[in-house]
């Protein structure tokens, strides 16, 4: 008896240390993060999740999980009338279940899909201002069942987390909505003053024509940074599930490099492929890792020169694959490196050379973080720009199909 006094006075300690914490938080990703790991710690569960409710769309999906593959369960959707954790959404109550495959509400498709079972189970609601925002779950206790004493801690903390998470949302969303209607006052200013021109009477035919074509241009890049804007918001939000597979990595180098090929040959840039034979699979969302591959290949055909020339390499070691996009063209500046993967960042050295969002890079290094990746530069003025995409390798090989 002493021993269990001992170790929840223990548990109510780390819970106040651990608010204090979450207080100081603005980070979403590290808040969340900060708040599974206590919630283990504090009940000595195997494992914690946190499932965020979108209230709009009446959906519950997964965000963040300890000792579970986090690029298979982010934005992984949980059915509100299936799932012990829609229960706790619908109805605002703790859920404590000792086994939970004997339980009906329980969803096995979670657990069929992340590889990870689940015995005993503890889930309390995410409320704040009335409002839930998400369900905390920890599972399989290390010893015994889940007790009262567990559940207290977890709703206290759980209290504490909802409102930290709100606190961040808004923070987030903010910092955000403040970036993009400072990116949207460039062109809409360009498009009053292409409207009043219109209206003067004095405009020529061809002057006219040239201004239509300014506005039609302004607002292709207008409904392009409002799909880049939105496509970043789900990432960083962690709305957006990878679906992982296994395919052939050279396939798709080749296929990226066949999409992009007529667009190099409007500038008389070559495109080549250097890819070993025994190249392994990839394990990723091929979707997203297409789109990260495409936009760095955009890139190097925009600020390439005219017959200039771009290699697309892949290679590998024993724990991850690499693949590497070179150009021969203008670089960057060393001092603009460490700011490339900045939303609405700029070179400027590359300002009037090609068009853009600002965003491509942001969105490219959300995509690769969320599979434990990373991606380097390395750029010399005048002789061009590599960057280098790393990705956690899978078990197999296959040789690219001809």
């Amino acid at each position: 008896m002493a021993e269990i006094k001992t170790q929840t006075l223990d548990s109510y300690l780390r819970l106040i240390e651990i608010s204090r914490d979450l207080a100081s938080t603005l980070d979403l990703n590290t808040l969340l993060d900060d708040i599974v790991r206590a919630a283990a710690d504090i009940t000595h569960a195997e494992a914690a999740s946190i499932l965020l409710y979108d209230d709009m769309a009446r959906q519950l999906y997964f965000q963040v999980a300890t000792n579970i593959d986090e690029p298979t369960m982010r934005g992984l959707i949980v059915p509100l009338d299936k799932s012990i954790a829609g229960w706790i959404v619908t109805n605002r109550k703790s859920v404590r279940i000792d086994d939970a495959h004997k339980d009906d509400r329980f969803y096995s498709d979670v657990e069929q899909t992340v590889g990870y079972s689940t015995k005993s189970m503890l889930g309390i609601p995410l409320i704040t201002k009335n409002k839930v925002v998400g369900v905390l779950e920890v599972l399989n206790k290390k010893r015994g069942k889940f007790t009262d004493p567990d559940e207290s801690m977890l709703t206290v903390l759980g209290a504490q987390a909802a409102v930290a998470i709100e606190n961040a949302r808004l923070f987030q969303q903010s910092d955000l909505i403040a970036e993009f209607v400072h990116e949207l006052r460039t062109p809409l200013a360009s498009l009053s003053t292409a409207t009043y021109l219109l209206l003067r009477p004095e405009m020529s035919h061809e002057q006219r024509s040239q201004i239509v074509n300014n506005i039609h241009n302004e607002t292709l890049r207008l409904n392009s940074l409002a799909s880049s804007f939105l496509d970043l918001a789900r990432l960083e939000s962690g709305r957006v599930q990878f679906r992982k597979t296994k395919f052939s990595t050279a396939d798709l180098l080749y296929e990226c490099r066949d999409v992009m090929m007529s667009k190099a040959q409007e500038n008389s840039i070559q495109i080549r492929v250097d890819v070993p034979n025994d190249m392994p699979l990839m394990e990723a969302d091929r979707d997203k890792i297409k789109q990260v591959l495409l936009n760095l290949l955009s890139n190097a055909i925009k600020y390439n020169r005219p017959n200039g020339s771009i290699i697309i390499t892949g290679n590998y070691t024993d724990d991850e694959l690499s693949m590497a996009i070179q150009d021969t063209g203008m670089g960057i500046p060393d001092e603009s490196i460490p700011h490339l993967f900045e939303k609405f960042y700029r070179v400027r050295e590359h300002e009037g050379k090609a068009t853009g969002t600002g965003l491509g890079l942001s969105i490219c290094k959300q995509i690769i973080q969320g599979h434990n990746g990373r991606i380097e530069v390395k750029s010399k003025m005048g002789v061009g720009t590599s960057f280098t995409v790393f990705l956690p390798r899978a078990n197999r090989t296959l040789p690219r199909t001809e």
